[in-house]
Formats: structure tokens, C-alpha cells, sequence
């Protein structure tokens, strides 16, 4: 744990390193502070010495101590303001600094780490633990700087003044370190646990409102409800352990703090007694006493405060260390003008080493043909389209674009190249116009109008409030399945792409708009390479050719006349269809 904890600490600094000018300039500044808040007590001790005896109140020294300590709170409080203000734009700068680069690393990480983590356990890291982070991180700059340094300013200032005393408070300092130790080491790990499970419970959320039509359609809303509130419990249990020994900080280091005033409040009374000191020294003495039994209580609280904000940076710096998707080749090459050559060769994958999907499969696509992929559920057919994007890289074999293994190609020219409706929609937050230009912002409002006409959705554009400057909300929130699906199929219209990929592109529109689509498309595909992903075999029968596809393999191809004749796989998957 020990390791853990100074492996995040110097991750922190790397970040830091940045504002190292800034950084002095807060710990200059709290010299300062620190400084003439222990000056003040001094000058009031030598306003007590001025009036202690009767009858001989020295007004004109006491008047010009009076000014000199507005004077040093006057400074105090400049001081103070500045090194705050300092002291957040360091914390929220650094904040900012992660935040952006956690975001980054999330666009460069590969599909299998989203396929393998939920979604809302990466929203948590990077809203709530950095947010955690941050007021942690702030604490530590605004007290525990400036507490550190009171503490031995004070030291200094109190053996200027007696040895003796200050040995005294020396001696029973290390009882509050040692209870803010313990208690230190024993909070990390609930900590760590709760921001664990917080994120736990940000993923369940996430996933029960993004699926809340299929909870409510299989009356799972019992269900729903005891598995967020099992996890809530674990929660509580884990919140209510870390909050109650983080708790026993103030009270304890509070407890053995008046012990340290107590001692310092006899021996100084004793050592006024016999004359070692004056009343106004006992004066600043015991004010320094409490000064200085003061930041162990805020520190205390700082560190516990800290190991929360170890734990949440420890999940937002694993993220970041996660292992990006393979990069480009150095002499990787632009892709400019795609001829639609594209082929497989004996291409093997899968998604977990131990279990194969697809084995040695081959196939070639020329300019202008039309090749349909059908199989079962499960069987690898939008594997095959995930290869050919290169959203995964193959295990074995190759696959080539226009003669060219595709990893030789950057992954953003490859990708310009082809143009891909699913069977999943997503919009963006945003004008209907902005999510159709999303492939090509340079289109022009007329262009864009083309495209949806071809994609038959100006018709119901028209009819929205404001049309294509209609403001859609997040994922398209208020447009129908089949009215989202339409504005994804007018993005490909406006890019025209010279590989085309359909992955039940139609699934969610209506038959007549589906036939007056599949012209579209017709028009659309003339030249071009197209790969159609199929549940419905009634919208192919027109392709070039038809891969069936089972167990991850090609067993059967040809076109739709040919397969029927052979009466094999593909002919009970018509007939069932």
C-alpha cells in the first residue's frame, strides 16, 4: 500500500512540476503568513509587559505596538489572499491537466478496453475522482504547507524565547504524530475501497437509465432497484468506515493538543514564579502554544483528506496507464484515392485468446460489387467490418486494401475511406444540420439538403421546429429509431464514400421507405465496393455475391439464385427467414 501511495504521489509531482514558480511563490507566501501571525503574539506580549504594573500604563509605546500590529494583520491578510488565489489556480490547473489528458487517452485507447469496462466507471474516474482529487489536493496546499511551517516557525520563535518550555512541547509532540499516522494508514484502504465502489455504482446507474424502456418492458424495476440498493449498501458500509475513523482524527490529536497547552501552561507559570520570564513572555507563550498544537489538528484532517485524494488520483493514473491500441507505423502511409480492392486473406481472430471466432478466412471485393454477409447470430459477421475498420487488428493473416496490407495505412486515411451505417444510431449533441455534416464539415447547407433528400429524411426534418437547425439533445432524444437511423444514412449520402459498409443499416424504417433507401443506396454503391450486414435476407437477393458465414468460416458463397440451388445452409436460413 505504502508503495502504492508513493508511486501516485510522484505521478502528482510530474504534473505539478509545471507551476514549480507558482508553487514557491504559495510556500514564499505562507513563510510570510506564518511569520507575522507568529510576530503578532510578540507584540502583544510587549503590550501586556507595558501595562502589567499598576499605575504605570506606558499609552504612547502601547499606541505605536497598536499600529504596528494592525500593520502585520494588514500584511497577514494580503498575504493570505494571494497565496489562495495561488494556491486553487495551481489545483485546478493541475485538475484541468489530467482531466484532459485522461480524456485524451480515452480516444486513443482500443474498443477492447471499452468492451471490457462499463462506461460509468469511466465517467466516475474522470468526474468524480478528479473532483475528489482536487478538494483533496487543495487541502494540502492552502493547510498542510502552512501548517508545516507554523509548526516550526513556532519551534523557532518559542526557543528564542525559552529552551526549556519548547522541550517540553517537543517531547509530547510525537504522541499527536503517532495517533495521525495510525489513523492515516487505516483510512487509504476505505478510501480506496469507496472510490472503487462509487464507481461501481456511477456504471449501474449508467447502464439501468440507458436501458430504462427494456427495465420497464420485462418488469424489472424490483430487480433494478435491489441491485442498485445492494450496491448502495456497500457503499454505506464502506463510506461509514472511512468517514468514522477519519473521524477519530480531530478529536485525539485535539485531546493530546491540550495536554501539550496544559504542560506549556504550568512549566511557563512556574518558570514566571521564579522570575525566568515575564508575564507578557507566559502571554506569548501560551498563545504560541496554541498556535502551534493547531495545524497538527488541520493536518490531520489534511491527511485524511489526502488519502481519499491518493485514491481517486491512484484510479484516474491507472486509466492513463492502460495500454493505448497499437500505433500507426512510423512510415505509415496516406490512403488518398481508395479503388475498392479490398481483400482477405486467410484471416484469423478472437476477442478472447482462448475461445476462436474467425479461422482462416478468405475473400476478394472488387470496384462496383456488392457482397452480402449473412450467418447466424453470433457467427462473426460484424467482426469481419470491425477488422476491416481496424477498430481490432487481425491475429493471423492479412487484410488488404487496393494491394496494401491496411496497417500500412494510418488509421485515420483508412478510415476516411469508408463510409458505415449500423444498426445502432448515434447523434451527437447538436443542430440536425451538424449531425449530418458530421464526416465532412466543409458541406454547404445545399449539400446537405441533397443528402437527406436521398436519404427520404428532409421530408420529416421539415416538419421539426426549426427544421435543420432543430437542436437534438443527447443521442438524438425525441426523434424516433427510424428517424435517427435516416439521419445517419444521409452523413454517408453527404460523404459518399468509396467503400460503403451496412450493418442492418435499414433495421428500424418502414418497408416503403426501406425500397426507395435500397435505390438510394443502389445509385450510391454504383463504382463502389459495398459490404451489407444481413438479417433480413429478402434485402439482399440482388447482391453480387453472398458469404454465409458459420462458426466463424465461410462454408457457402455465391449469389442469391446459386445458393438457393444448393440447398444448404443459406436455403434454411431463407426459408426461416
Amino acid at each position: 500500500m505504502k508503495k502504492t501511495q508513493t508511486e501516485t504521489l510522484k505521478k502528482v509531482w510530474n504534473y505539478l512540476k509545471s507551476y514549480r514558480m507558482q508553487i514557491v511563490s504559495s510556500l514564499l507566501l505562507a513563510g510570510v503568513v506564518v511569520a507575522t501571525t507568529l510576530y503578532a503574539p510578540i507584540l502583544v506580549g510587549q503590550a501586556v509587559d507595558h501595562i502589567a504594573d499598576r499605575g504605570k500604563v506606558e499609552f504612547s509605546v502601547v499606541s505605536r505596538i497598536l499600529l504596528r500590529l494592525v500593520a502585520v494583520s494588514l500584511i497577514t491578510g494580503g498575504c493570505q489572499w494571494i497565496m489562495n488565489l495561488l494556491n486553487n489556480r495551481i489545483v485546478y490547473h493541475v485538475v484541468r491537466d489530467i482531466r484532459k489528458d485522461v480524456f485524451g487517452r480515452l480516444q486513443r485507447l482500443p474498443l477492447r478496453f471499452m468492451d471490457n469496462h462499463p462506461h460509468g466507471d469511466v465517467v466516475s474516474r474522470v468526474i468524480s475522482d478528479a473532483d475528489q482529487f482536487a478538494d483533496g489536493l487543495l487541502l494540502g496546499f492552502t493547510q498542510l504547507f502552512t501548517g508545516v511551517i507554523t509548526i516550526l516557525g513556532t519551534l523557532l520563535f518559542m526557543l528564542s524565547l525559552n529552551p526549556w518550555i519548547t522541550l517540553v512541547v517537543v517531547c509530547l509532540t510525537p504522541l499527536s504524530l503517532l495517533v495521525a499516522n495510525y489513523i492515516a494508514k487505516s483510512t487509504f484502504s476505505f478510501f480506496k475501497e469507496q472510490s472503487a465502489i462509487r464507481g461501481v455504482q456511477t456504471a449501474c446507474v449508467d447502464e439501468l437509465i440507458g436501458n430504462q424502456k427494456v427495465v420497464q418492458a420485462f418488469l424489472q424495476e424490483e430487480r433494478a432497484l435491489e441491485q442498485f440498493e445492494e450496491i448502495n449498501e456497500r457503499l454505506e458500509k464502506s463510506s461509514l468506515k472511512a468517514i468514522f475513523f477519519s473521524s477519530l482524527t480531530n478529536p485525539c490529536t485535539r485531546f493530546i493538543n491540550s495536554i501539550v497547552y496544559a504542560a506549556v501552561a504550568l512549566s511557563g507559570a512556574y518558570a514566571a514564579i521564579q522570575g525566568r520570564i515575564s508575564i507578557g513572555d507566559l502571554t506569548c507563550f501560551l498563545s504560541y502554544a496554541k498556535q502551534y498544537t493547531k495545524p497538527f489538528n488541520e493536518i490531520s484532517g489534511v491527511v485524511t483528506e489526502l488519502q481519499n485524494a491518493i485514491a481517486c488520483a491512484g484510479r484516474l493514473f491507472a486509466l492513463l496507464e492502460e495500454a493505448e491500441q497499437v500505433p500507426d507505423r512510423e512510415d505509415a502511409l496516406v490512403l488518398k484515392e481508395v479503388k475498392g480492392e479490398i481483400s482477405f486473406e486467410q484471416v484469423s481472430f478472437s476477442y478472447v485468446p482462448e475461445k476462436p471466432l474467425i479461422e482462416a478466412v478468405s475473400l476478394k471485393a472488387g470496384p462496383g460489387e456488392k457482397i452480402a454477409i449473412v450467418g447466424p447470430t453470433g457467427c462473426g459477421k460484424t467482426t469481419l467490418i470491425n477488422l476491416l475498420m481496424r477498430f481490432y487488428d487481425v491475429t493471423d493473416g492479412r487484410i488488404t486494401a487496393d494491394g496494401r496490407d491496411i496497417r500500412d495505412y494510418t488509421r485515420k486515411s483508412l478510415r476516411a475511406g469508408f463510409g458505415m451505417v449500423l444498426q445502432d444510431t448515434w447523434l451527437k449533441e447538436g443542430t440536425v444540420l451538424e449531425n449530418i455534416s458530421m464526416g465532412n464539415r466543409k458541406a454547404t447547407r445545399e449539400e446537405v439538403v441533397q443528402a437527406a433528400r436521398a436519404a427520404h429524411a428532409h421530408s420529416f426534418i421539415k416538419r421539426l421546429p426549426q427544421g435543420y437547425d432543430t437542436w437534438l439533445s443527447e443521442n438524438g432524444g425525441g426523434l424516433s429509431q427510424g428517424q435517427k437511423q435516416l439521419i445517419c444514412i444521409a452523413r454517408i449520402m453527404l460523404v459518399m464514400p468509396p467503400v460503403l459498409i451496412l450493418d442492418e443499416a435499414t433495421s428500424s424504417i418502414d418497408t416503403r421507405t426501406e425500397l426507395k433507401i435500397q435505390e438510394a443506396f443502389g445509385r450510391l454503391m454504383e463504382g463502389r465496393v459495398s459490404f451489407i450486414v444481413a438479417h433480413r435476407l429478402s434485402t439482399i437477393k440482388d447482391a453480387d455475391r453472398i458469404l454465409v458465414m458459420k462458426d466463424g468460416n465461410i462454408i457457402e458463397q455465391g449469389n442469391h439464385l446459386q445458393l438457393l440451388e444448393k440447398k444448404g445452409f443459406y436455403y434454411q436460413l431463407y426459408h426461416s427467414d
